[in-house]
């Protein structure tokens, strides 16, 4: 019988972090599970080291090695293919699962069976890696006023990590895979084709899933999110390029050209009373206060887009 649960780890010359992830694997409750290591182009040798050192029954192991680096996307549909569980999550080699998450993940699923997956809530632990040791500096709670995941919010920013979701396999049979012409904002798209096709929930108030973060770190130990900032951006923004192209290409232009219209009149009529505002109050005092309003408005006057 396959296992229940498949969990796709990409990594490459990481095995202090790979080793930590595989013993949070090691460590849950829930044990019908496989783990898919794609090694995308790093030596195999760093990930022998994790699977030894962190004591995770290496039965349960598959590793792919791919002989150069395919990057995020290529790699995670890899171990897609390769799996073989009913249900799917991503476990970035530089992040953690409390020992309940798969059990309390998977009861979910069971049932619910309308859902396509489900998602804990997010602790950020903020790290700092120095040779061979990992200290915690910190912790926060990840979006803590978010009611669900939802479309609403998603359409903004990625609400949801890979390591705080579950979900079907059958869902990459209804949205795909995950898309291959982006370096980065892969799992943004994913989540969101997901979302368009019906809600999800939180599996409660408690988060179970750790989403890792290394300000500091470069090359290897970096976070993309962190040290591929720029690529974040740059991604976002084509990709809501293209599909605002495709909008006006099926409905035409009238109510974009409404839109920007009326955004760009209203922004106008807030500045021209921020604008009066601040006269006014310049004019009766010189208390350092004001001048600090008069900082404020500056900025965000330079916010707003140039005419013409």
């Amino acid at each position: 019988m396959p296992p229940r649960v498949s969990i796709v780890t990409r990594t490459k010359d990481r095995p202090l972090f790979l080793t930590r992830a595989l013993r949070s694997i090691a460590s849950q409750t829930f044990r019908d599970w496989e783990v898919v290591i794609v090694n995308d182009g790093g030596a195999r040798s760093a990930v022998d080291e994790a699977i030894s050192a962190s004591g995770i029954d290496a039965s349960h192991v598959t590793v792919i090695d791919n002989a150069t680096p395919t990057g995020r996307w290529p790699a995670a549909n890899a171990g897609v293919r390769a799996a073989s569980g009913e249900y799917l999550v991503l476990h970035d080699d530089d992040d953690s699962w409390a020992p309940a998450f798969l059990a309390t993940a998977v009861d979910y699923l069971d049932r619910n069976p309308d859902r396509l997956g489900v998602v804990s809530r997010i602790q950020i632990i903020w790290e700092r890696r120095t040779g061979n040791v990992i200290e915690r500096l910190s912790d926060e709670r990840f979006l803590p006023d978010s009611l669900a995941p939802l479309l609403m919010d998603q359409l903004q920013f990625n609400r949801f990590v890979p390591i705080a979701f579950l979900y079907r396999r059958r869902a990459h049979d209804v949205v795909g895979p995950y898309d291959e012409r982006v370096p980065v904002v892969g799992d943004w798209l994913f989540n969101t084709r997901i979302l368009m096709q019906g809600p999800l929930e939180y599996l409660g108030p408690t988060p179970l899933a750790f989403w890792h973060q290394r300000p500091s770190s470069t090359g290897v130990d970096g976070n993309s999110v962190i040290e591929a900032s720029s690529d974040h951006a740059l991604h976002d923004a084509l990709v809501r390029d293209e599909a605002f192209r495709s909008t006006l290409t099926r409905d035409g232009d009238g109510l974009a050209l409404y839109l920007t219209y009326f955004v760009d009149k209203r922004a106008k009529q807030i500045e021209d009373v921020i604008r009066s505002e601040v006269g006014r109050l310049r004019d009766e005092t010189t208390n350092p206060f004001f001048a600090g309003a008069r900082r404020a408005w500056r900025r965000l006057r330079s916010l707003r887009p140039p005419r013409g």
